[in-house]
């Protein structure tokens, strides 16, 4: 088991990007969006990078969604201009959301509440921009939102409209799909998300008020939908690298993971079967998504440099800085010996929450057919953090 030269200089551990299948994600949700006739505003949540946005992005420069106001600060100075905030406004952000507006970017809000309606609309007012608001649809008990016929649903809309705030259209995310398995729960899903926002688009304009965009998404829906009528736009965030959870819901493969990190290993319990590497929860995160799936994948999948998963290995237990690999209860057959200094890539069961952890993307550049360039050097994509 042979490491590529390229990472032997790396610190582990360390984030890895496989680019080539990152971008087979986005050029796949790309021409799904494009089939459906809605426009793609992917979610720049898990990346956090303006390197990997600009692969992502439309022109590189928008439509965007984003999930804190530092995300939007960071790609609106990078030139992104059309931004949805897609987490609910309170009144103390909104000073930031001005002066986004101030400095040339287009930033909605999401809000469901006529006391944030309220609060909007008299910032707007003060501050002489119309500031766009989306009124979020609950389509499945998962979150936020309002039922499609609450009749705040109206109070919310008309305070916007007419008390000087702008009413943008309405939104939902069907985070329950998360729990759905395969690609017909996933689209019905979809469908009773697509139902509950045009159902709320439909309210609102028979009511008097406007209602532009009706936009829809979560990755598990996004790639499961078979119709979008009546729809807008599509959002969807975490399919750019892909994970284990998405994976065990079959959402991708475990081939289309297109982030892992690095690791060494730098120990042994022989007589329990451990090998200790140096990619603890610091390094992975202690999301544990997949606990609840019909696959446990622990902390992660053990793969060997270039990216191939190693059958029967995953990473049972990690403590701050140490992770163990043992042999999934579930296989039966050999398991490799893993020496001393060996270097490994563990597969995350959540990308967002792993990358989180790490402050750049060490980047397998794409070959341009299909897969990586060895002969390539690495790329560095730096990321932030932060609210």
């Amino acid at each position: 088991m042979s490491d590529d030269a390229r990472l032997t200089p790396l610190p582990t551990p360390c984030l890895l990007v496989d680019e080539a299948r990152m971008k087979r994600n986005i050029a796949r949700l790309a021409q799904h969006a494009t089939a459906l006739g809605v426009t793609l505003r992917p979610h720049l949540k898990t990346t956090k990078s303006i390197e990997a946005a600009r692969h992502v992005l439309t022109g590189g420069c928008g439509p965007a969604t984003v999930s804190t106001l530092a995300e939007a600060e960071v790609f609106a100075a990078a030139g992104i201009d059309d931004i949805l905030y897609a987490v609910g406004i309170s009144p103390d952000k909104l000073g930031r959301v001005i002066a986004l507006h101030r400095a040339g970017c287009r930033l909605s809000v999401l809000l469901d509440s006529v006391a944030q309606a309220k609060a909007v609309a008299a910032a707007a007012r003060q501050a002489g921009i119309a500031i766009p608001a989306m009124i979020e649809i609950d389509s499945d008990g998962h979150r936020s939102g309002l039922a499609p016929d609450d009749p705040a649903l109206i109070d919310v809309g008309r305070i916007l409209h007419e008390d000087g705030a702008a009413l943008a259209g309405v939104l939902c995310h069907a985070g329950e799909s998360y729990t759905a398995v395969g690609r017909d729960a996933h689209a019905r899903f979809a469908e009773a998300e697509r139902r509950a926002v045009v159902d709320a688009a439909t309210a609102l304009r028979r009511a008097g008020l406007p209602c532009p965009a009706v936009s829809v998404g979560s990755t598990p829906t996004a790639h499961g939908a078979r119709d979008l009528s009546g729809v807008t736009e599509l959002r969807a965030g975490v399919y750019v690298f892909f994970d284990l959870v998405m994976a065990g819901i079959e959402a991708c493969t475990v081939d289309d993971i297109a982030l892992s990190v690095l690791t060494t290993v730098i120990g042994h319990q022989t007589a329990r079967g451990w090998t200790i590497c140096d990619a603890g929860w610091m390094a992975m995160s202690r999301d544990r998504g997949t606990a609840a799936q019909r696959v446990d994948q622990g902390y992660g999948l053990v793969c060997d440099t270039a990216g191939r998963v190693i059958p029967g290995l995953y990473v049972s237990q990690a403590n701050q800085e140490h992770g163990v690999i043992a042999r999934h209860p579930d296989h039966d057959g050999e398991v490799p010996d893993l020496l001393l200094g060996t270097r490994l890539r563990i597969l995350p069961n959540h990308a967002c929450a792993t990358a989180a952890q790490h402050q750049r993307y060490h980047v397998l550049p794409d070959g341009g057919d299909g897969g990586d360039n060895p002969g390539a050097p690495l790329l560095e994509w730096p990321r932030f953090g932060g609210w």
